[in-house]
């Protein structure tokens, strides 16, 4: 398994610098001039062109990407265009309000998804069982920026049980830092939890099928146990596969749903360098999320040699 990891590592390689690569060339495909934004209002060309020259701008595309993935092998991120300080700095400073919400989503939409999908499977078929049905089809088709400001019409301006905007540190304590994720992560969960709902449904509609679930109920097993026991570990596998591709799609989600609740978070902070053409800034966005999916990716294989035996030999 050690060696499988390992693999996929160096696999991943390639990936890391072709994804950056590709940044480098939409930004310098794309219009707008991040030395006309720092030269301020009605700039002189030779203003403008000597921006250029420090910024290190007016050097070849493949020139300055060979130069970033030097920095990025230093431990170099960059100096963000237009406040000068650290991309990594910045990135570290806003990185844990993000992770705090990913993590709020990914695991609501986890434990929301799973209760659903074995209640729905206690009695196939069943009144239940279409329900959960229906109601995880819908929650598919609607937004989650949307489903973000029904949650703040409800639950923050008319009820006003959680705070509508803004993030506290878990530092400042866990119940303010709970409060509120609670509302941008159940928007953001929405999907996923869906989505998790469905497949878990239909892999539990298969596995319980099989010889040995119709075995394990004929020496008197409790329902229980054969749902939990026998058939949920197995139904797993298709599952932790939907996740491991979901983290991206959280992760992008997360853009819209910190800016909607007024997070500072990596997303408004991408948003902010995309509109400023801040380069540098975006570049280190881009590696960090890179990086998250490709080890989402790995733990997601690893997780099959726990789920499935045979994939161990």
């Amino acid at each position: 398994m050690v060696r499988y990891a390992g693999q996929r590592l160096l696999a991943a390689i390639p990936l890391l610098l072709v994804v950056p690569l590709l940044i480098f060339l939409l930004i310098d495909l794309s219009p707008g001039d991040p030395a006309a934004i720092l030269a301020g209002d009605e700039p002189t060309p030779e203003r403008v062109a000597a921006i250029r020259e420090n910024l290190g701008l007016d050097q070849g595309v493949f020139v300055r990407y060979l130069e970033w993935v030097g920095g990025v092998l230093r431990g170099d991120l960059g100096t963000s265009f237009l406040s000068d300080q650290s991309v990594a700095e910045l990135l570290t400073r806003r990185m844990a309000t993000t992770i705090s919400l990913v993590l709020f989503a990914m695991v609501l939409a986890v434990l929301v998804g799973v209760f659903l999908a074995l209640v729905a499977s206690v009695r196939p078929g069943g009144v239940i069982d279409r329900a959960v049905n229906v109601v995880a089809s819908v929650a598919i088709a609607i937004p989650a920026f949307w489903f973000g400001l029904v949650l703040v019409a409800l639950f923050a301006v008319s009820i006003q049980i959680f705070p509508a905007f803004g993030y506290v540190p878990i530092s400042d304590g866990f119940v303010p830092w709970f409060q509120h994720l609670v509302l941008p992560g159940v928007a953001l969960a929405l999907l996923p939890a869906a989505e998790v709902t469905l497949q878990l449904r239909s892999a539990l509609g298969e596995v319980l099928k099989s010889d040995y679930i119709l075995n394990a109920e004929a020496r008197g097993l409790s329902q229980a146990s054969v749902l939990l026991k026998h058939g949920l570990k197995n139904a797993c596998v298709p599952v932790v596969t939907v996740l491991g591709f979901r983290v991206s799609e959280v992760l992008g989600g997360a853009v819209t749903i910190e800016i909607i609740f007024g997070m500072p978070g990596l997303g408004s902070l991408a948003v902010e360098s995309v509109q400023n053409h801040d380069i540098p800034v975006l570049l280190g966005f881009v590696l960090f999320t890179t990086v998250v999916v490709v080890v989402v990716n790995l733990l997601v294989d690893i997780s099959y040699g726990y789920f499935n035996p045979k994939v161990r030999a």
